[in-house]
């Protein structure tokens, strides 16, 4: 076994080979950009090496650099975790090279998979049933556009080297083709380096279920049960589970043996996931192989009751594989949740942000949480917005999922927008719940997942001014008599009753508030309705009695800012205060930033004519993109930011002066 390894990674992957590295006794090396200098995965590690600045281009990407910190440090191997340089070929090649182990495949079995065109060559040779489409190395325009009337539509464009949902595009007719195709490979040059596409047919009601494989050096391979990855966004999985709903002994079987096959095929190393389409008639096709291990691999853990990266660990130091097929035991069900940085109510789209309040459900048998980021992190523009990987399990489904929806409720996070609600809703859903999966799931139920909160907007103003009045009571200076009126900070008067005034703006609607305490309870009117209410503040937690309902919620205060959590649902508010001035913001949402990010592309001039739902501008964040259209017909009068430049969210990104204005 090795002794040291470096970890060529960051986030909780990294956080996650730190520990069972550690575990087993074997020193760990983090690295990190300026960025990160604080961050978790660091701190964690037994030594730490600056790669470079924020960009991953000038650091996580930087081969060169990894290989010299492994031969400064002592490091015997490098775990590449996902993402960055895990499927890099050059990377892998190089390692070897330097005799210094890959913890992962043989650079042969990464540069099989990492075409998706060539893999399905591979694979049918393999015996390995394929969707029909397109997957030739010609990536001549006018050869794509024939091949995609060939396929069938609707039809998806995928990047051939791509993964995470980038450079992936639906194409539902051929006059969507050309926009699409333009779009897809510039994405996937950004991302991968490689604009070059396949085309295949996109089913319609597919579910995605992968199966996990370990191979070792000496021949044996073992699949490990599957996931269902069904349900999705922007082709990026939100909700996994294990094992997959509703499949059977035989399809997992003939599944599994399928992706053994793939496996062998390319005399494959390591863990390694073969993702299949599964079809609403019990079919399969092969969709690509993950030469690595997964975000996801934490459901297959808690049904196997197996450290998948220490079998990682093992492997790749010469070890067989511990276990045969027929002794593999599947225990319960597992389903993991990713708590993600971004604004489902707005398309999904990152947010960026310090995580200026974290709480997290507690750990146990049933409860498990991998992140990578503490209370008072920021979530910046350069990397992956995931925040952490919730992971629950139960003895079935059922239970499982309702593990899930209690263990989201008790998530609290403030300072950013986080996708924590939506999450819920999925979960507790009744088509969920009852295994109505495919990867149009999130489309198709969209009222479901997307309710008006539940909680009450007036008692959330009463809860708000009851906690800004315990807050103000906790630090009072004054001590005396607790009875006595003259030693209270009510605002009390001799022979006459005082209702104080509050503010509070919430959703930018100003309300008025009048607070009469007495006897160590408050009247509070809203909204001319009246509430009494007694409570009581410990810690974050607010005890509450309103017009006699009790409840708890958890609170956190930013200046003036406040936030309550209750069962997965949030409010916001703030106190006004008369010597805060209010600013306004001026121009056309629909022409500003959506989010924090670089701009790819402009699409037109000053002065250029253009139409209602014209693509202007192309932004990206996070390796996703993300189109500016104009709203409505006009005349473009002024073009603000350049290809490349970066820019905050609400940025006037374009001036469009409408037709209608042009002819008055």
């Amino acid at each position: 076994m090795f002794s040291k390894i470096l970890i060529a990674n960051r986030g909780e992957i990294a956080c996650r080979v730190i520990q069972t590295a550690h575990r087993l006794g074997i020193k760990c090396i983090a690295v990190y950009s300026e960025a990160d200098a604080n961050a978790r995965h660091v701190a964690m590690a037994d030594e730490a090496f600056l790669l470079g600045p924020a960009p991953s281009s000038e650091s996580y990407l930087r081969a060169d650099k990894i290989i010299a910190i492994c031969k400064q440090s002592g490091a015997q191997a490098v775990h590449p975790g996902y993402g960055f340089l895990s499927e890099n070929t050059g990377f892998a090649e190089a390692l070897e090279a330097n005799g210094i182990t890959f913890i992962g495949p043989p650079s042969s079995a990464i540069a099989a998979m990492g075409s998706k065109s060539a893999a399905k060559e591979i694979m049918s040779h393999a015996n390995v049933p394929l969707v029909p489409g397109y997957h030739g190395e010609d990536q001549d325009p006018a050869l794509l556009k024939a091949e995609s009337q060939k396929c069938g539509y609707p039809q998806l464009l995928k990047a051939v080297a791509g993964g995470g949902g980038k450079g992936m595009r639906v194409v539902s007719s051929l006059e969507e083709f050309d926009e699409a195709l333009v779009s897809a490979c510039r994405e996937a040059q950004n991302a991968f380096g490689n604009p070059d596409m396949l085309i295949e047919r996109y089913l319609t009601q597919p579910r995605h279920v992968e199966i996990q494989v370990f191979c070792d050096q000496h021949g044996n391979g073992i699949y490990l049960a599957e996931r269902d990855c069904s349900v999705q966004r922007r082709h990026q999985k939100v909700i996994e589970e294990a094992p997959a709903p509703g499949l059977s002994e035989e399809t997992r079987k003939a599944m599994g043996e399928a992706a053994v096959r793939a496996a062998k095929a390319i005399d494959y190393v390591g863990a390694g996931t073969v993702e299949f389409l599964y079809d609403v008639d019990g079919s399969f096709y092969f969709m690509e192989m993950n030469t690595r291990l997964q975000v996801e691999h934490p459901v297959t853990e808690m049904i196997t009751g197996l450290d998948l990266v220490e079998w990682q660990l093992r492997i790749a130091a010469g070890s067989e594989l511990p276990i045969t097929q027929e002794q593999l035991k599947i225990r319960g069900h597992a389903l993991e949740a990713r708590i993600y940085a971004e604004d489902p109510d707005n398309d999904f789209l990152p947010a960026t942000g310090t995580l200026k309040y974290l709480q997290t459900p507690a750990e146990n048998a049933h409860v498990r949480v991998d992140t990578g980021v503490i209370q008072g992190d920021e979530v910046s523009v350069y990397y992956d917005p995931m925040i952490a990987k919730l992971i629950v399990w139960d003895e079935n489904r059922e239970a499982a999922i309702n593990r899930m929806v209690q263990a989201l409720e008790e998530y609290r996070i403030a300072g950013l927008k986080t996708n924590t609600r939506f999450l819920r809703n999925l979960a507790d859903a009744a088509p969920f719940r009852d295994q109505e999966l495919d990867t149009g799931f999130i489309e198709k139920h969209r009222e479901l997942l997307f309710p008006a909160p539940q909680l009450d907007n007036q008692f959330c103003l009463v809860m708000a001014a009851a906690f800004f009045l315990e807050t103000a009571k906790a630090g009072d200076t004054i001590r005396g008599d607790r009875h006595s009126p003259f030693s209270a900070q009510n605002g009390w008067r001799l022979n006459s009753a005082y209702a104080r005034p509050m503010k509070l703006i919430e959703n930018e609607t100003q309300h008025e508030l009048s607070i009469l305490e007495q006897q160590g309870e408050y009247e509070i009117s809203v909204d001319d309705a009246s509430y009494r209410v007694s409570a009581t503040l410990q810690g974050d937690a607010l005890n509450v009695i309103i017009n006699g309902h009790r409840l708890t919620v958890h609170c956190f205060q930013d200046g003036d800012n406040l936030t309550l959590f209750h069962s997965g649902d949030q409010f916001h508010c703030r106190q006004h205060r008369e010597t805060f001035s209010e600013s306004e913001q001026s121009g056309d949402a629909s022409l500003a930033a959506p989010m924090n990010g670089a701009v790819v592309a402009v699409l037109v001039e000053k002065g250029q004519q253009v139409s209602a739902g014209q693509t202007l501008v192309v932004m990206e964040a996070m390796k996703m993109e993300h189109s500016i259209s104009a709203p409505h017909d006009g005349v473009v009068t002024d073009v603000f930011y350049a290809e490349g430049d970066l820019v905050n969210e609400g940025s006037e990104l374009i001036a469009l002066e409408s037709s209608d204005e042009e002819a008055a």
